[in-house]
């Protein structure tokens, strides 16, 4: 198991390109790019503020940055890095920045929920889409947007297609409080959660037909994140209970489900980072400092295998208030759909990311991590 050196970042803004040859990191106003294979860096940009949103276009040649707190959007572009794009939303306010399936459209979203803007890169044409709810992305090929509606009282998914923003479907769905909705991979199957008050999962067609229903339990906390596999093959859904369970893309039934213990037995394998200070005067101090060019003070660090069982730290939520950090947050299938690797915000995590060779996970923070084999009687942790 081999780790890069650390690299600053604020507010977990590090992002790998969709086709995998670039990483974009954010520290305070400064996007900086690195090419993966090398980490050197390719690019660096100045931002008007500090960044609170930044992310890839679909085609790896943009990458837009958001300052909430100014309404501010930039764009910058790798192949011309003279070219840069500002959008000011003004006094309506920006809540919510985020690229078109296409890569050449930017879909702002206003405070209150007002309106989504939506801005093309290359006309310069400006269209209003009203009463939406939650802007989530389109299908992989850039053809077609969901969006999420709310009014009076009921949730609606409308679908819109790229090339001209005219509204293809517009259809009900049985949730009492719509909380997100994603495209499967080939843009066949629209997964719709609900709330986290009731477990609901939503399977629908293109044309709004409803495919099937998934509930795992009633009367408690339900879905907390939920991510397709890029075969399209498997859905992966993360609850408050802790566990993520896997349907399939036949049945919709369940496959599989994992857990986050907090003791890991003899059937996994546990690495633990070991920090360790070169001694004065040591060969390996002066190999390191003539290789690499480190300090005395500087700190080297390698991965052991840790014996078992083992004890995971645990943070313990505060019942007393608001959004608990319990739950499996946030899921990443490997680009093969063989690997998942999971969140558990009970235990001290920030964040993560597959590279698209499916070799790799980018971490953020003190991490477990959960690897898990697709085929349901192998499993790694």
């Amino acid at each position: 198991m081999n780790f890069s050196e650390v690299f600053k970042q604020t507010n977990q803004l590090c992002k790998v390109s969709p086709d995998g040859k670039y990483l974009a990191t954010c520290v305070q106003y400064r996007l900086v790019v690195r090419d993966v294979s090398t980490l050197q860096i390719l690019q660096l940009y100045t931002c008007l503020d500090q960044v609170s949103h930044m992310e890839w276009s679909s085609d790896s040649l943009f990458i837009l940055c958001a300052m909430y707190n100014r309404g501010l959007v930039q764009v910058w572009s790798l192949e011309q890095p003279d070219w840069h794009c500002k959008i000011d939303e003004g006094s309506i306010g920006l809540v919510s920045s985020r690229w078109s399936p296409d890569g050449r459209h930017i879909l702002n979203t206003t405070e209150f929920h007002l309106r989504v803007t939506v801005w093309s890169l290359c006309t310069k044409a400006v269209s209003y889409i009203k009463h939406p709810k939650a802007c989530q992305k389109g299908d992989r090929d850039g053809r077609y947007l969901a969006l999420a509606e709310r009014r009076d009282c009921k949730d609606y998914v409308c679908v819109f297609v790229c090339d001209d923003w005219h509204l293809l479907r517009h259809f009900e769905t049985e949730t009492q409080d719509l909380a997100g909705l994603e495209w499967s991979p080939n843009g066949c199957v629209l997964a719709v959660w609900d709330s986290c008050l009731e477990y609901k999962v939503l399977l629908y067609s293109l044309d709004g037909r409803l495919l099937s229903t998934y509930s795992a339990y009633e009367w408690s906390l339900g879905v907390k994140s939920v991510s397709w596999s890029p075969s399209s093959q498997f859905l992966a859904i993360g609850s408050y209970d802790e566990k993520v369970r896997i349907l399939n893309h036949i049945t919709w039934k369940k496959i599989a489900q994992f857990e986050h213990p907090a003791i890991l037995d003899s059937t996994k394998t546990v690495y633990k980072e070991v920090e360790k200070r070169p001694a004065v005067g040591s060969d390996e101090m002066s190999l390191h400092s003539i290789t690499i060019g480190t300090t005395l003070f500087n700190t080297q660090s390698k991965y052991e295998i840790s014996p078992l069982p083992v004890q995971i730290p645990v943070v313990k939520p505060d019942p007393d208030r608001a959004n608990p950090k319990i739950g499996i947050s946030a899921l990443a299938f490997s680009s093969d759909s063989r690997y998942l690797a999971t969140k558990n915000g009970g235990f001290q995590v920030q964040s993560l990311n597959w590279h698209c060779s499916g070799d790799s996970v980018i971490l953020l923070g003190k991490e477990q991590l959960c690897l898990c084999y697709m085929d349901t009687d192998q499993e790694d942790k």
